[in-house]
Formats: C-alpha cells, sequence, structure tokens
C-alpha cells in the first residue's frame, strides 16, 4: 500500500479503513517534540444512525462536529473527563465515520512520550490503550479537527501537526484479528459489531474489556 491508496481509503468505511491502519506509522510534532509510533489496534464507528457505539449515532453537536468531516482530519475528545482519545474522521463528508486509535508501539520519541506518561516505562504497554496513546503523543483538545498528512513538511501553525505513511513492512491479513470493541455499552459493544481490529500477538495491543449491558444473545 502506498500513501496515495492510504490517503483513499479515507473516503470508505471506518471498517474498510481501520484494518488497513494497522502497521501505519504516524508522527505527531508539537512544540515539545516529535512521537513516531507504530499503530497495533484501533477500533472502528460507524455513520449517524448506523451504528449505536458511535459518538455521531444521535446526530451532529459542538462535541462530535469533527467526525461529520471532512475526512483526513482528527477528531479528539476527553474520555472520563481525563483520557484525551485520537480519532481519524473518515468516510464521505456529513456521514460521520471515524477510526479510534487504540494502541501504539513507539519507533521514535521514546523518552518524550515516557515523560509524557509520568516517567515510568513500561515497556510494551507504554502506549497501550487509546489514553496512554494519547498522553504519550501529547494530544489536546485544541488538536482536535487538524489535517492529516501524508508526507513529512517542516512548519506549521497548528498545534501539531499529523503525519501518517503507510507500514514499513506490509501486514499481510493473517495477522490482523478482528473483535467486539472494548468497553463499549449496549449493543454497539456486542459481537454484532466486530470493529476492533489488531495486530495478532503484539505486546503493545490493550487487554479487551467488554462494556456494560451488552445483549447476551450477541456478546458470545
Amino acid at each position: 500500500m502506498d500513501s496515495a491508496r492510504l490517503h483513499s481509503l479515507f473516503d470508505a468505511h471506518a471498517t474498510e479503513l481501520a484494518p488497513a491502519l494497522l502497521g501505519c506509522e504516524l508522527t505527531v510534532a508539537t512544540a515539545g517534540g516529535s512521537v513516531r509510533v507504530r499503530l497495533t489496534e484501533v477500533e472502528a464507528y460507524g455513520d449517524q444512525g448506523e451504528d449505536p457505539g458511535a459518538h455521531s449515532f444521535n446526530g451532529r453537536t459542538a462535541r462530535n462536529a469533527a467526525l461529520f468531516g471532512p475526512p483526513r482530519h482528527t477528531y479528539v475528545y476527553l474520555n472520563y473527563g481525563i483520557h484525551r482519545c485520537l480519532n481519524f474522521a473518515c468516510a464521505a463528508e456529513d456521514t460521520a465515520g471515524g477510526v479510534l486509535l487504540r494502541a501504539g508501539e513507539v519507533l521514535t520519541g521514546r523518552d518524550l512520550a515516557i515523560e509524557r506518561r509520568g516517567g515510568r516505562d513500561t515497556g510494551a504497554k507504554l502506549l497501550s490503550g487509546p489514553g496512554r496513546l494519547g498522553q504519550g503523543l501529547g494530544i489536546t483538545l485544541p488538536m482536535d479537527a487538524l489535517p492529516v498528512n501524508f508526507e513529512q513538511s517542516a512548519g506549521h501553525d497548528d498545534p501539531a501537526r499529523f503525519t501518517l505513511s503507510p507500514p514499513a513492512d506490509p501486514v499481510g491479513a493473517d495477522r490482523i484479528r478482528r473483535g467486539p470493541r472494548v468497553g463499549v455499552s449496549g449493543a454497539g459493544g456486542s459481537r454484532a459489531y466486530p470493529w476492533r481490529y489488531w495486530l495478532d500477538a503484539d505486546p503493545t495491543v490493550s487487554v479487551y474489556r467488554a462494556g456494560r449491558n451488552v445483549p447476551a444473545e450477541v456478546s458470545s
């Protein structure tokens, strides 16, 4: 997969983009420095009215506006009042698809990521889970609705620059696993939505945790 193909996948449904992001390299450059990661775990979230687990399910709000497009932009939200979670908006504008970035392997900028994570190096689990990933990448709420770039360039006026590159080593379909999303309540967390994707046996991937009130008939 080359950058042109990766760019075009942002016009597709989130379930097409999400597995293609596995193995991709993301660099987040801020005034404090840069951290580059290899993405190892993601979750797709569907369009307005389609996916009961998605923030956009009931329509546009001030909080979720970035999900409604244009694609190839970030969507950043605050979870549990502390975790700043990074998503990529995708699909046709106004349809509100998105992909949550859940985990990654640090390739460069590890010392900075450790500092942001409180100074403790937890090995492969340093950026395991969307809260840890967002913290290590230096994600803040003003980074919402910023463009995702597909080539490196110097200088920008935004609080961060997001640069996404295809995998350095191709990721075969046999390495990709899928299942229910982590911690999503209700029907959206059931096996009817196996929209979590991860690299098999990768140590950076987070631990699965079922959401609340997932319908029993579709939860196992």
